[in-house]
């Protein structure tokens, strides 16, 4: 590690995350796991450790003392969804960044028809969604690019299901708002699950 030739040396911190995929391309989201999270804590450590060995002790007491929490947090977040029965644990959400959340916590993420974070829903893509609740039992909804409330509160009234405030997948707050840091984020999002499937 270290400069070579007067250049940073170039760490992939993701190094040792089994990739998902998504279509044909490595869904990039690995962050959404917490044991994903803790190989990037660990591959940033030893890069740290490398590139300023005189340092070492700092970088690696300060990485146990954030693998520590992240320990509990990934403890935290399999305790609250092992209080949501198995078959509730199912979620319309436009976001499609939540496979490692996904498949580490036994949450099925289901894409609403004919919806993308890219456009607002129309009206036959609202009576589709409201079909697909029905047929597929989903208890909760995270569908954040419908800003009628009208159509949410249709939604909700016609299939019973819990609408759900925001989940963050690609971007943090600021320091005032619900999810500042990583830590923060991943627990504003196992609350606003278990909020929106415990009913």
């Amino acid at each position: 590690m270290g400069l070579l030739d007067g250049k940073a040396a170039i760490v992939t911190a993701s190094d040792g995350v089994v990739p998902l995929k998504s279509g044909s391309a490595a869904d990039p989201h690995a962050w959404q796991s917490v044991p994903n999270a803790k190989i990037y804590v660990a591959n940033i450590r030893d890069a740290l450790v490398a590139a300023d060995p005189s340092d070492a002790a700092a970088f690696r007491a300060n990485a146990e003392n954030y693998l520590a929490k992240l320990d509990a947090l990934d403890r935290d977040v399999r305790e609250a969804m092992a209080q949501i029965p198995a078959a509730r644990r199912k979620v319309i959400s436009t976001h499609g960044a939540f496979g490692y959340f996904a498949a580490a916590y036994g949450v099925e993420f289901i894409a609403p028809l004919g919806v993308s974070t890219d456009s607002e829903a129309s009206a036959r893509d609202i009576a589709d969604i409201i079909t697909q609740i029905r047929a597929a039992k989903i208890p909760a909804v995270f569908v954040e690019n419908i800003s009628d409330p009208r159509l949410i509160e249709r939604i909700s009234a016609e299939t019973g299901a819990h609408i759900g405030g925001t989940l963050y997948s690609d971007s943090l707050t600021d320091e005032k708002g619900d999810a500042p840091t990583y830590i923060d984020m991943v627990r504003h999002n196992i609350k606003a699950l278990t909020s929106a499937l415990d009913h």
